[in-house]
């Protein structure tokens, strides 16, 4: 049994309208294409639908059984056509942690202010976790702190980012000029392999220095904040992770003898994605704040 939309819409038409002409006018078709349909449908469910009098259509108890059903399955559609019509697909979004915990939410509060009917999930973990989810298709776009290396990825650059060294307040290497040596000696405190933030100081900073000290790996920014501040270590995050701290005095930025450490942040998402209007419609939200 093939029925299809069309007919089951020939059919309410036609007991509206009570015939094949009219209903033929309100579907913009041919009365033979509308006999045509309403024929098919009767001949797949076995019985007539109506009973012909004269050259009128009148319902009869088959049809009165069908209509509620059509009804529905019409309403359904056209719920399915209204909901892509307007592109309000869900979202699936990952993001490192610098990006998904202090910059995305003041972006997806603005979206959401526009779009509250859009279902969005955002999964929060380290760089290459966010990879590895782009590339397995479990989630629709990434938002990365470093490079991405992966060839079946599309990487585009997003913003730039200002990565800030920094220790407790009163600490002893905020009493000196700070060199590569003193940092070399200093504890530090770095997130885990895998994260951006670590992958990008590596390059930068980490390269230049011999035999720095490693004291603690930890893979969340917060628990790092908090052991810099209770004199552990010293440690190397996003500015904006600590914008608050160095605010209020409880952590210190360090001056490098070397030039300011600025990454690119990076949206990315499979060669083989489709980017549909409403994830096009999302990106035009991930911008810095006027």
């Amino acid at each position: 049994m093939h029925i299809t939309l069309r007919q089951l819409e020939v059919f309410t038409e036609v007991l509206k309208s009570g015939s094949t002409t009219q209903a033929s006018v309100v579907l913009s078709l041919s009365q033979s294409a509308v006999s045509a349909a309403l024929a098919d449908l009767e001949g797949q469910l076995g019985v007539q639908l109506f009973d012909r009098v004269g050259k009128r259509l009148v319902i009869n108890e088959h049809g009165r059984l069908l209509y509620p059903k059509a009804l529905a399955l019409l309403e359904q559609a056209g719920e399915i056509e209204r909901l892509f019509n307007q592109d309000n697909g869900s979202l699936r979004i990952a993001a490192s942690s610098t990006i998904g915990n202090y910059m995305l939410p003041a972006m997806i509060a603005s979206y959401r202010l526009d779009f509250p009917q859009t279902p969005l999930e955002l999964n929060v973990g380290n760089s290459q976790d966010v990879i590895t989810a782009v590339a397995d298709f479990r989630v629709d776009l990434g938002l990365i702190e470093g490079p991405c290396h992966m060839p079946e990825l599309v990487t585009q650059p997003w913003l730039d980012d200002e990565l800030v060294v920094f220790a407790a307040s009163g600490s002893p290497i905020t009493q000196q000029p700070v060199t590569l040596e003193s940092l070399a000696r200093a504890p530090w405190i770095l997130r885990e392999r895998g994260s951006g933030t670590r992958e990008v100081l590596d390059h930068l900073l980490l390269a230049k220095l011999t035999d720095f000290q490693l004291v603690m790996e930890l893979g969340n920014s917060e628990a790092i904040k908090h052991a810099v501040r209770h004199g552990i270590g010293i440690s190397c995050l996003s500015r904006r992770v600590i914008a608050e701290q160095l605010a209020t005095g409880s952590l210190v930025e360090l001056v490098l003898p070397i030039a300011p450490l600025i990454r690119t942040l990076y949206l990315i998402h499979h060669r083989q994605k489709h980017i549909s209007n409403a994830l096009q419609r999302f990106l035009s939200y991930c911008k810095e704040p006027e």
